[in-house]
């Protein structure tokens, strides 16, 4: 019984945190106008799967529009000219994802990781350290 309350108090603070995390990204979320909010909850979206899907990638940034404009409908977004940064290194990105009404939850969410984007090309594409 002591095991399992030992593996359970931290699973419950790591929901916990999770939620308020949630709560916090729903809040900041809502201030945005509807696109804008779409794009980022995709973009928060694809770097949490990124990280999570055993990719060994440790992204901290997604930018949905670096070469090419994301294709928008009204719940969906098709980000073909996408990248992400993991470890300092910027990666080209392509991903589609779909969102509820009021574009804060995703509903479904495919990407593509590609190439590493050169170092002498991140001037030219606005890409940072």
């Amino acid at each position: 019984m002591l095991k399992f309350i030992a593996v359970l108090v931290p699973l419950a603070s790591m929901a916990t945190s999770a939620l308020a995390t949630d709560a916090t990204m729903k809040k900041e979320l809502e201030k945005l106008d509807p696109s804008e909010r779409m794009e980022q909850a995709c973009d928060a979206e694809a770097m949490k799967r990124i990280g999570t899907d055993k990719t060994g990638f440790k992204p901290d940034k997604v930018i949905a529009y670096t070469f090419s404009d994301p294709g928008m409908a009204p719940d969906s977004i098709d980000a073909e000219g996408a990248v992400f940064r993991s470890k300092g290194d910027w990666y080209h990105l392509s991903y589609k994802c779909t969102t509820g009404p009021q574009h804060i939850h995703v509903r479904d969410l495919s990407y593509e990781i590609g190439e590493k984007v050169p170092r002498d090309s991140w001037q030219k594409y606005y890409l940072y350290d």
